[in-house]
Order: C-alpha cells, then structure tokens, then sequence
C-alpha cells in the first residue's frame, strides 16, 4: 500500500483541522438548520425582492409536497433548466426535499445536448424559463419528459417590477405564448399555493444521490456524475474548514457563477445556506452590472472564475472602492494565469484565493490558505480529509517525488458514486478508491499543488512533450494579448505541431512572426508554435473554460477536407491520364 506522506498539513493555517466528521444529513439538511438559527435573515435579494430563511424553507417544502401531488417519486429526475433565479434556488430544495434527484440543465444548451442529458438521466420533469420554451417545443418528442413546469422571472418581482416585466417583455417582443391549457404543462407559481402539509420521506445521505451533474463535456461526450447528499455536505464542511473566517459574521454571497454548474452549486447556494447568509443571484454576467452589486449589496463573498476577473479588468472605471465590502475572492472552473492574478491585486487591492475541483469532486479539493502563504499558480492545499498524490502517467501506481509532473489522483468523502450507467467508465476513473483526474500537476516540498495541464492536452511534438498551458502563460505575458491558447494538431512528420490562437486587445496589433519572435525569447524551441491563428474570441464553456477539443477538431476537419480536395485531384488527373492514354491508344 502506498503510504501518504501530507506534507499540506503544515501548511494550513492553525484554525484548520486535518479531517472532518462527515455529518449524517441530507443536503436540505442545511436549509432546516438556517431556517431554524437564522429565520429572520434575509436568505435571498433579487432586485427589489427578496425572502427569509423562514419564508425560503416553507416556500420549499410547499413546492415539494405539490412537486410529490404531481407525482415525482423519490429517486425520480427532476431537470432545472433556469439562469441563477430565486426560483432556481426554490426549486432546487424544493425537488431534494421531494425526494428526487436534481439534474441541473444548461439554459444555453443546444437542441442535441438537451436531448442527450435528459435521455440520459430519463427526466421525467423539467422547470424551464418560459423563453426556452420555443426551444423545448423544438425537441419535446424527443424528450422523456412527462410534465414541464414553467417559470416567470417576474414570478419573483415586486410591485411595480413584476407589472414592468412583464410589459417591458412584450414590448421587446420577448414574451413567450406556452401552451398552458395543455395538461402536463403547469405555471411554477401555481405549485406555491396550497396548504399540503409536507412529509419528509426517507433520506440515507450516505447513499441516495442528492444530483446528477452533467461534465462539461469539453473532453468528449458529456456524462452523469452521481453524487450522493454526503459527497456535497463532506464538500461544504470542508469549505468551512479550509476557508475558517468565512461565517463568522453575517456575510453576503454573489451569486454570479452559474448554479448549473457545480462549482457555483456547492459555493454559491450550498455554502452559503449553511452559514445563514445572504445570496445575490445573478441572472447573467455583466462585468459593469457585478462592480454594482459588490457595493450596492455590500458583498463579502465573491466565487468567481478567470474568465470574471479578466472582464472586471476591462472595465475603465474598476477600483479599490468596488470592493470595499469584499473579504475573499475565490477563483475556480479552470486555471487563472498569474498575470490575471497580479493585475487583479494592482488595480483593486483584492486577493484571489485559487482553488481547483472536477465535478467527479463535488466539486473542491485544493484551495490557497485564507491566512497563510498564498502561492501564485498554485491551486493550493488538498482539503481536509483528502489525500492527493501525483501518479506516474503510463501505468498509474507509482507515487512521484515533489516537483515531478505526473496525473493528480484524489481520495475523500466528496468523491463521486460514480458515472451514471457506465460501470467501465466509472471503474477507469476511480481505481481502488482513488480518483484519477485526468489533469498533469505538480506538488512541492510543502504541499502545494500545481495544475501543469490536462492529460489530454499534452502535445508530443518530434518525441517531446510539451504542455500547452506553459505556453499559454507566456502568451498571456505580452502586453497585447488578451487571450490566447496552445493546441496540438496532427502533422505526418513530428506527430503533431503547436498552433496557438490569439485574441487580442481592441486596436492592438501584431503579426504572426511576432507571436512567434515573442515565444522563442521565452521558450525551448521545440515548445515554440508553428503556426499562428488571431481571432476575434475563442471557444470557451460558459465559466470560461477554453474549447482546446473544439478548436482540434476544426482543424482536424479542415485537414480531412484538404485531404479530399488532395484525393479528388488526384484522381481527376489520373482520370484525365486514363483518358489520355486510352486516345492516344485509339489513334494507333
């Protein structure tokens, strides 16, 4: 057996402890708790409206014992496809408290990949926005789905905002016309009426599956990750360990990162209804409209990602006094190059705490001390009660010495049950308890870890290995460039050259042999790209992660039709021989 040497453990800060007793409740658990000790704080603001923990709770359970009149079972899927709303919260622990298993859906999915998750998880119930509908309606006989439950933004307004709304909604022409005489579709704010008395059923929180979360997809087909009411609790808990000042005051969330996505799940409506704080859902990210919030909100708490504090920067007006009331700044969903950091401290005097997770994770495990050394490119210490080692990447089974890059591989309690109905998928990702993720790291002598890049990433270059993100940071260094990516695509030769994509800052210029000038004062030469490619924007995720796959398969495609051009060329004037030959042969 390998033995796990911890070296993080000496660097956490005095307040953390090494592990954690994982709590025997159901994720809701948190909302019964808060309800209780923190009844008459605000629980959520959205504009001018906003509700009490214990309005919020009874508001929960209502929808749950209607959600259970409707008849969604426990166990059932229950697919929220909404932008962070009141009602998304609502819904959320309204579906948990019903028993179900809640399946967060991408508001921004295409028509394929909504048909893919919710076949896949077999939902059988939806809550969708009432301007998705035309793209639901679009897809509906494809979708297992037995009854839709519609949601109004305005359906959490105040007078004279909710009538606004809606009048502002048909003006613009955004007013959707949803069948509702049509049985099976039924108005969310209908589901909030009622005296129903509300019967919590059964809850093992060590078993039963609070979420099916659905992976980006950014490596290939987007798959089901189980994850049981004790993966999220064990990650809140060790939230409130590593980040120990965090709930010892009243403190107040922004709610800017999705909460379709874990990270902004578990940070972002997780975290906070357990410490009894205040939640400011964002519908949508505008950097001008965030910078507001923080000081009309007084936020003390902002989860964001590297893609939000890049816009932030952009903005003229940004400083210091915008973040007056913010205590940390957390980053996660991918890596945050060190400029980003460095600017982002310059011009507001705010740190930003890096952290790192997957979903297989719930999704955190390494995070930056709140009070200790923080080390810039570092995702930080592993949580407590998580083990993390660093793996040779052929085999998978021997432990590397600090400094040497090999896969990250992970254990605790907020680690998957595993993917949904794919038993081989699932027994490759985690092997005799150990989670492998898939990214290439680092750790040092005093435990910090480092994300050098993802397994697949890695471009094998005339027999080098060379990791894109090394040079997407030196890319990130040159004044004129805004964003920019590494990739690998094929070449017959050297297996595969690099090609970088660059954006650059509105009204700079520079030419492809600067870019490349620019890499080989930096960079060995055979890391030094190829070929250079600007553009206005990249591919990204909608937390910001970079497409690297897509911008690959582009290329592979532009190459499969050069090669077709090449064949059908070819054989036209081979055709053209033929015929040639075959007259020349006729004229003897």
């Amino acid at each position: 057996m390998t033995e796990i040497t911890r070296p993080w453990l000496q660097s956490y800060d005095k307040e953390v402890s090494a592990t954690i007793d994982c709590e025997n409740i159901p994720v809701f658990g948190y909302l019964d708790l808060a309800a209780k000790k923190f009844g008459k704080r605000k629980a959520i603001v959205f504009k001018n409206w906003s509700i009490t923990y214990k309005k919020l709770l009874h508001k929960s359970e209502v929808l749950a014992a209607n959600f259970r009149n409707l008849g969604i079972q426990p166990g059932d899927r229950v697919s929220i496809m909404l932008p962070n709303l009141p009602q998304t919260i609502l819904s959320y622990w309204g579906a948990l408290k019903a028993g179900a298993i809640v399946v967060m859906t991408n508001p921004l999915y295409m028509e394929t990949e909504l048909i893919h998750q919710l076949n896949d998880a077999e939902c059988d119930t939806m809550i969708v926005l009432d301007h998705l509908w035309p793209k639901i309606e679009a897809v509906r006989d494809k979708l297992p789905v037995k009854r839709f439950i519609i949601v109004r933004i305005s359906d959490c307004l105040s007078f004279p905002l909710n009538f606004l709304y809606g009048f502002n909604a048909k003006k613009k022409k955004l007013f959707t016309d949803v069948p509702y005489e049509q049985k099976n579709i039924i108005r969310w704010k209908d589901l909030l009426k009622g005296k129903e008395r509300y019967s919590r059923p059964p809850t093992d929180p060590k078993e039963d599956l609070a979420l099916l979360q659905y992976t980006g997809g950014t490596t290939g087909i987007s798959k089901g990750v189980m994850i049981t009411h004790q993966n999220m609790t064990a990650n809140v808990q060790q939230c409130h360990q590593i980040l120990h000042a965090i709930g010892n005051k009243h403190e107040t969330f922004v709610a800017v990162m999705p909460y379709f996505h874990i990270y902004g799940l578990t940070t972002c409506l997780n975290l906070p209804t357990s410490i009894g704080a205040t939640m400011v859902p964002m519908p949508r990210f505008d950097p001008a409209e965030l910078l507001g919030t923080l000081k009309k909100r007084k936020v003390s708490i902002f989860p964001g990602a590297p893609a939000i504090y890049s816009a932030l920067l952009l903005q003229k007006h940004v400083s210091p006094s915008d973040f007056t009331s913010v205590r940390y700044c957390v980053s996660g969903s991918a890596p945050i190059p060190v400029e980003i950091l460095e600017q982002f401290k310059a011009i507001t005097h705010a740190d930003i705490i890096e952290g790192y997770g997957l979903t297989e994770a719930s999704p955190v495990t390494h995070l930056n001390p709140l009070v200790g050394t923080k080390k810039n490119g570092s995702i930080g210490l592993p949580f407590p009660s998580t083990d993390a080692r660093i793996v040779d990447m052929e085999v998978g089974e021997l432990t590397l010495a600090p400094g040497k890059a090999g896969e990250l591989v992970l254990r605790g309690p907020q680690v998957m049950r595993g993917y949904w109905k794919r038993p081989d998928e699932t027994a490759n990702a985690v092997r005799n308890g150990w989670l492998y993720t898939g990214d290439i790291a680092t750790m040092d002598e005093e435990g910090y870890f480092y994300i050098v890049d993802r397994k697949k990433d890695l471009i094998i270059t005339s027999g080098y290995n060379v990791y894109p993100r090394e040079i997407d940071e030196v890319l990130y260094e040159h004044p004129k460039i805004k964003d920019a990516v590494a990739v690998g695509i094929p070449h017959p030769a050297r297996g595969e050259i690099i090609k970088v994509y660059v954006v650059l800052h509105s009204g700079e210029k520079m030419s492809g042999s600067d870019v490349i000038s620019w890499c080989r004062k930096k960079l060995a030469k055979y890391k030094v790209p190829r070929k250079v490619e600007f553009r206005p924007e990249l591919p990204k995720t909608l937390v910001g992660k970079v497409l690297r796959r897509a911008l690959r398969q582009e290329e592979e495609e532009k190459m499969k039709k050069m090669a077709a051009k090449r064949a059908a060329r070819k054989a036209a004037k081979e055709a053209k021989a033929a015929k040639e030959a075959q007259e020349a042969e006729g004229d003897k």
